[in-house]
């Protein structure tokens, strides 16, 4: 049985294995793709995207266009990150045309056309997600799960000290989706990514060997955020995205989740995006599964799977 879902991305490096995940996962049943500001040009996500499609063989996922800025801020990149999301590979976009639809028209529909059924995966900022609750009171009941890759547990930012990057984007956008009614599951960046969803060199140069397009297409996307990891002291990739996705898709990756309050900071000068997650002692009803745990070899070899897969891209990407 496949579980079915929206990615809601930034479309850069581990969003783009994000993507294979639920592309190519046999659990998957992807139903579309919706895109954020976040990490780099709205418009380079839109073509790291497509590039991703075509790389997996299954061009026809359709992709709709969303929010192209923060709901009241200015957007703010992490192309010192990840360069252009894509390693420098390029590919010919012709007759690549996303769908008219706005993404957050098309959430709400796709909710709405199948109430309690649809998954969203969001791994960028919460802007569409947000946006579609001001447009539809019942869009949060209309979904079944909300997967967020976001936040610290009461832990260090990679932004700033305080806050992971897509919750600094938009915070009033991640406040405003915590206190919607969503059932929520949240995959944070510290601890768990920076524990347990890291591929050191070894797993690394185990991917590489696979030859297959997306092992290289895996490598060449990656190895920007792999030399600035390594320059703050992260020895290897972060892959929070693809978890994020790979532990909706297979819950038996999860080995330990606690119910807490989570709440975002809006209105902090040094505090602005942090994610107050308070774990049951303060009063506060719960309104998130917080993932502290996860089976990380098992995540490992799942991503490398994934690689494993033969595909036949139709458009020639330049670089791979």
């Amino acid at each position: 049985m496949t579980v079915p879902l929206v990615i809601d991305t930034d479309t850069a490096q581990d969003d783009c294995v994000a993507l294979l995940v639920g592309l190519l996962d046999p659990a998957a049943d992807l139903r579309a793709i919706t895109m954020v500001a976040g990490n780099v040009g709205f418009d380079q996500q839109v073509r790291n995207a497509f590039m991703t499609l075509n790389v997996a063989g299954t061009p026809a996922v359709p992709v709709y266009l969303g929010c192209r800025r923060p709901l009241v801020r200015e957007w703010v990149s992490a192309e010192d990150v990840h360069g252009d999301g894509s390693g420098g590979l390029a590919m010919a976009q012709e007759g690549l045309v996303p769908e008219a639809e706005h993404a957050v028209d098309a959430l709400v529909r796709m909710a709405a056309e199948a109430p309690g059924e649809l998954s969203i995966v969001a791994i960028g900022p919460l802007t569409n997600i947000a946006a579609a609750v001001v447009k539809d009171p019942g869009f949060a009941r209309n979904v079944k799960s909300l997967f967020i890759m976001g936040g610290s547990n009461n832990g260090r930012g990679n932004i700033t000290a305080a806050a992971e990057f897509n919750f600094y984007v938009d915070p009033e956008a991640a406040k405003t989706v915590f206190s919607a009614g969503f059932e929520i599951t949240v995959v944070p960046w510290d601890p768990l990514t920076l524990r347990q969803a890291v591929f050191g060199q070894e797993r690394l140069d185990e991917i590489a060997a696979l030859g297959t397009p997306l092992s290289r297409f895996f490598t060449r996307i990656c190895a920007a955020t792999l030399e600035f990891d390594r320059r703050v002291g992260i020895d290897g990739t972060t892959h929070p995205d693809s978890l994020t996705a790979a532990v909706l898709l297979h819950p038996e990756l999860v080995r330990r989740a606690s119910p807490y309050h989570v709440d975002v900071e809006t209105a902090g000068e040094l505090t602005r995006g942090y994610s107050a997650m308070s774990w049951g002692v303060h009063g506060l009803e719960p309104n998130a599964r917080v993932v502290e745990e996860i089976d990380s070899e098992a995540f490992y070899e799942l991503i490398k799977g994934v690689l494993a897969r033969e595909t036949a891209p139709e458009r020639e990407i330049t670089g791979l």
